[in-house]
C-alpha cells in the first residue's frame, strides 16, 4: 500500500515535471531566434532555462529511481544469485542511498531557508528569486528519500511475491 502511494506521487510529480522541459525548450528556441534572426537577444532567457532546467533535472531524481534510469553497474551483481543480490541492493540502499539522501535533505533545507530569509536573486540584468529553485531542492530530497523507502520495501517483498505466486 505504502509503495504504491509513494509510486503514484512520483509518477505524477514526473509527468507534470516532465513538461517543463518543452517550456525550457521553446524560451532557448526564441532565444536563439532574436539573437541570430532579429540581432535582439533576450535578457532573461538564459537564466530562465538555466533555472527551470535545474528545477527539472532536480525533480526528475525519484521519478528516475522510480523507473530505474538512473546509471548502474552491474559487473558484478549480474553474476549473483537473486537471495545475494537481494542483500546487496539492500546494504547499498542502506550504506549509501539513505546517508546521501538524508544528508541532501537536511543541507538543502538550510541552504534554502537561508536563501528564502535573504530573498536571494540572480545576479545580471534581470534578477530574479533563486530561493523557489533552491526550496525544490528540498521538495526533489524528500521525494527521492522516500521513493528510497518504495524500493527497499519492493526489495523486501519481492520474493514474498514470488513465493506467493509460486503456490497460487
Amino acid at each position: 500500500m505504502i509503495i504504491r502511494i509513494i509510486d503514484s506521487i512520483n509518477e505524477l510529480i514526473g509527468r507534470l515535471i516532465s513538461c517543463i522541459a518543452i517550456v525550457f525548450a521553446v524560451i532557448i528556441i526564441y532565444e536563439v531566434f532574436m539573437r541570430y534572426a532579429l540581432h535582439q537577444p533576450t535578457r532573461w532567457a538564459f537564466d530562465v532555462s538555466k533555472q527551470l532546467y535545474g528545477f527539472y533535472f532536480l525533480m526528475l531524481g525519484a521519478y528516475a529511481l522510480k523507473h530505474q534510469a538512473h546509471v548502474r553497474v552491474d559487473l558484478l551483481t549480474q553474476h549473483l544469485s537473486p537471495k545475494v543480490l537481494k542483500w546487496v541492493e539492500l546494504i547499498g540502499y542502506v550504506v549509501f542511498f539513505f546517508p546521501f539522501s538524508w544528508v541532501f535533505l537536511t543541507r538543502s533545507y538550510e541552504f534554502a531557508m537561508r536563501s528564502l530569509a535573504q530573498g536571494e536573486t540572480t545576479y545580471g540584468a534581470v534578477q530574479l528569486p533563486v530561493y523557489p529553485l533552491k526550496i525544490s531542492m528540498v521538495v526533489a530530497a524528500a521525494l527521492l528519500l522516500m521513493q528510497g523507502v518504495a524500493e527497499v520495501l519492493r526489495i523486501l517483498f519481492r520474493d514474498t511475491k514470488e513465493s506467493l505466486s509460486h503456490v497460487s
